[in-house]
């Protein structure tokens, strides 16, 4: 995987697969998943001489598209190397799927890899930012490979498995919320869908109650993806501006940075 993972590299850097935004570098590539799957992938890179920390950006169900690609310029903007593993186009899975597809999961663990093998990656445990269906992938990532992991960052996210049972979303949340001791910041809005907020409540308390580091952030008057909607109200803008810091602020605390966003 890490010879794939550079060669990817060297492939994007050969065919001009990038592009500055600000003092941000974008480039994209593609690597393989463990079953042989191309996976296309996005980096965002900051300015300057790295090493820089790793950020694995784990997309929504909804796909890619300029939002996700302007969130992880904003990460790169903030100091860290950010990797978005696409795990939807690769398998030709249509934007929105209602079911979750297992292998999607050897996408993104091609992406942790992918990551950590970059030679501008500071070689430490990772931070994770995920929105939606992202943080149930991440869950399950910090179940497998928890060493890897330093933080969560999880934008509105699922805390159980798409394909449970009614009764299952209902009133449990996903197993590995029990296995895993990765700090988790959760953020989202108070007008975001019932269910939603009530697995995130659960996995919220359940994390706390083990002894697992966890913050809850709710806005006032925000609704279903607030920090992207087209018709952002003022409250909405301002809310993500918040949430951006305090997804910057943990990251930093467990990934045990510098003020200055610098690997120790």
């Amino acid at each position: 995987m890490k010879r794939l993972a550079i060669a990817g590299l060297i492939l994007a850097s050969a065919m001009g697969a990038s592009a500055r935004a600000g003092d941000v570098e974008l480039s994209k590539t593609t690597i393989k998943a463990a079953d042989g799957s191309e996976v296309p992938v996005e980096v965002a890179q900051p300015a300057g001489k790295g090493p820089f920390p790793p950020v694995l950006f784990i997309h929504a169900k909804r796909g890619i598209d300029e939002n996700e690609e302007k969130h992880i310029a904003e990460l790169a903007g903030q100091g860290f190397l950010v990797v978005m593993p696409d795990w939807q186009s690769g398998r030709m899975i249509e934007r929105w799927p209602s079911e979750h597809n297992p292998e999607t999961e050897m996408d993104v663990e091609a992406g942790l890899d992918y990551l950590k093998s970059l030679p501008n990656a500071c070689k430490m445990p990772i931070g994770i930012v995920g929105q939606s269906r992202g943080p149930y992938y991440a869950i399950r990532l910090a179940a497998k490979r928890g060493k890897d992991i330093a933080a969560i960052v999880s934008y509105y996210g699922h805390m159980q498995n798409p394909n449970a049972p009614e009764p299952d979303q209902l009133f449990r949340i996903a197993p590995e919320v029990m296995q895993i001791t990765t700090p988790m910041l959760f953020l989202i809005g108070d007008d975001d869908f019932e269910l939603r907020r009530m697995n995130g409540g659960r996995a919220f308390y359940a994390l706390w109650d083990r002894g697992v580091p966890v913050e809850w952030q709710e806005y006032p008057m925000a609704r279903r993806a607030f920090d992207f909607r087209a018709d952002q109200s003022p409250e909405e803008k301002i809310a993500t501006r918040h949430a951006r810091e305090r997804a910057k602020n943990w990251l930093a605390k467990w990934m045990k940075l510098t003020p200055e966003m610098r690997c120790k």
